[in-house]
């Protein structure tokens, strides 16, 4: 990649199987060679000895794992790295601009200020509360450089979701723009605010030398390094803890899912790589899409992360011809919009030369509608969790037009197993919970033992999700088997919503469900049953729970129902029944 010092080529190195690491794939028969797949050939030219993609074999918490030879071990060793892009812009917002030189003196300088200012000591939570500006990524950088963990804040939360983040991460200090500066008064945690008339940003920054170096702390690839939070299935949200090695080895698994698809398009990889990515970020940093996915390639690259005050497709189309943006990075919503929007074609979008979605599954008939307005631009849609720091799976150009209703081929670091429900791998084409092992797995859930426990098994994530995988190895989601609602991207779960619904004097019984929507995905409905003699109306029902929850979680459609909701013997809802009653799914 850009400014990496190794260059990215394709030989005609002997292929290795898809998932099996071996230290010289030059050793394999010419037999062998024969049965390897075009997608195995792929895999060992890039992860060849002495290529960028080499690959090592690494021990995490008692698991042997691949993992990402030539990857930043920490996130100081990248936030060093990106230094070498000096007089680069790194950031736009806009009219600012930021360097990548700027951006390391301003973090460097803020991490000496925690540090000796704040009293902040390694393991110390910092809490980030703020909308996508450059401060945003300064204050994520310094936390990390003074060997902080960094607690990203969902900042379309409610004040008492805030509260919890902040007491639950035992979060030491809060850095947060003015309107969260202003819903979090009085919570009691010292704040540093910007983006505000009473902000004290500057007189935190104080001078900024240009001869600033990082702090002197001592930083390993296993220490905790984010605490993501994710809403939990029991109402109350789960703190993802990652690790210094995740935030090394993310930025490489995106890098080598682009480059893996330039390669199987018959292209060279190292043409590819020499062209630099301008991004347009449509997802918020505090989502591990655009920080693990977008932001830390970003750093990794040297390319140009373009920042927007929040989603507009109009602003985008804007942002994409002023500022000559090649790559879109968002939720399947955002290309939707885009490519729906009015003024699509008024705009000099020929700079444009990819749209990559993930986060939400991708209606079929978002692909026909790139390939239609977008002909000669390459789609990719993407799988990941916050559990796995963004990117695992990536399905893009020729396979993704091929197989578009597959999430895509694992990173060669990954190993990917289905399961059936006592944990045993099921044959090749069967249906079981997809289980992911490798460098990106995250370290557990934040003071959560039990749950820890029971998704981390022996090194193996348990996401949860029902999938398949076929002959080729290309995964496919057939189904969560978590209770979850996935808005634009935004994962919302139904227990949560549910638990704010019984909070209201009036309701007897209720159950979240999902409605199908071609532009978010899908949106948010609730079946409520109220108690006798009680009334109430679905607008009051929403006013209610604004008070609680954050909006984009708020049901837009309530069916109120005089008998009871159909349960299974255990007592659990049936929501396949509830969804075929109101939605005739």
């Amino acid at each position: 990649m850009p400014g990496m010092g190794m260059q990215v080529r394709v030989g005609t190195l002997a292929p290795v199987p898809t998932g099996r690491y071996c230290d010289d794939p030059v050793n394999y028969t010419p037999r062998e060679h024969a049965r390897m797949t075009a997608n195995d050939q792929v895999q060992a030219q890039l992860t060849a000895p002495g290529q960028l993609f080499e690959m090592e074999e690494v021990e995490v918490a008692g698991n042997t794992i691949r993992a990402w030879k030539h990857a930043p071990a920490t996130f100081r060793a990248l936030l060093e790295m990106s230094r070498f892009h000096g007089e680069k812009l790194f950031v736009v917002y806009e009219d600012e601009r930021l360097t990548f030189e700027e951006h390391f003196r301003l973090a460097a300088t803020l991490a000496h200020r925690l540090i000796g200012d704040y009293g902040v000591r390694k393991g110390d939570r910092v809490a980030v509360a703020m909308r996508n500006y450059p401060e945003w990524v300064i204050a994520m950088s310094a936390a990390l450089a003074a060997g902080a963990v960094a607690v990203p804040l969902n900042a379309w939360w409610t004040r008492q979701e805030m509260e919890y983040g902040l007491a639950d991460s035992g979060a030491k200090l809060v850095i947060a723009d003015g309107e969260r500066a202003e819903r979090l008064s009085g919570s009691g945690v010292p704040m540093i605010v910007t983006r505000a008339a009473d902000a004290n940003w500057s007189e935190v920054m104080g001078e900024v030398r240009s001869d600033v170096t990082l702090p002197d702390v001592e930083i390993g690839p296993d220490d905790p390094a984010t605490i993501f939070y994710t809403s939990g299935t029991t109402g109350r949200s789960k703190g993802a803890l990652g690790s210094h090695r995740n935030l090394g080895q993310a930025p490489m698994t995106v890098a080598y899912a682009l480059m893996s698809a330039v390669a199987r398009a018959g292209k060279d990889p190292a043409e590819a790589a020499a062209v630099r990515r301008i991004t347009l970020l449509t997802v918020p940093l505090f989502h591990t899409t655009g920080c693990f996915a977008v932001l830390m390639p970003t750093f990794f690259t040297g390319g140009q992360l373009v920042l927007m005050y929040k989603w507009d497709p109009q602003r985008a189309l804007e942002l994409i011809e002023r500022e000559k943006v090649t790559t879109m990075s968002g939720v399947p919503t955002n290309a939707w919009q885009l490519l729906s929007h009015p003024s699509f074609g008024e705009h000099d979008i020929s700079s444009l030369t990819s749209v990559s979605y993930g986060g939400a599954p991708a209606p079929p008939k978002l692909l026909e509608r790139i390939t239609e307005l977008l002909p000669k631009r390459t789609p990719g849609n993407g799988y990941g969790m916050t559990e796995t720091t963004a990117l695992a799976v990536y399905n893009s150009g020729a396979g993704y037009l091929a197989k578009p209703d597959s999430i895509g081929l694992p990173a060669a670091v990954l190993d990917v197993k289905i399961c059936d429900p006592h944990g045993d791998e099921v044959p090749t084409g069967e249906v079981g919970e997809l289980c992911i092992r490798g460098p990106i797995v995250i370290l557990g859930y934040w003071n959560r033992p039990d749950a820890t426990a029971e998704t981390f098994v022996n090194g193996w994530l348990h996401t949860g999700d029902l999938a398949r995988v076929d002959e080729e190895g290309f995964v496919y989601i057939v189904d969560r088997a978590k209770d979850m609602v996935i808005r634009g991207g935004e994962n919302v779960y139904c227990a949560e919503v549910e638990a704010a619904l019984f909070e209201h004097t009036a309701i007897d019984d209720a159950a979240v469900i999902g409605i199908p929507d071609d532009e978010m995905g899908e949106q948010v409905g609730a079946v409520v049953r109220l108690k006798p003699g009680s009334a109430a109306t679905a607008e009051e029902l929403q006013a209610f729970l604004r008070d609680r929850i954050a909006p984009f979680k708020v049901p837009i459609r309530f069916w109120f129902r005089e008998t009871e909701l159909p349960r299974n013997p255990g007592g659990k809802v049936l929501k396949t029944h509830l969804r075929k009653e109101t939605l005739g799914l």
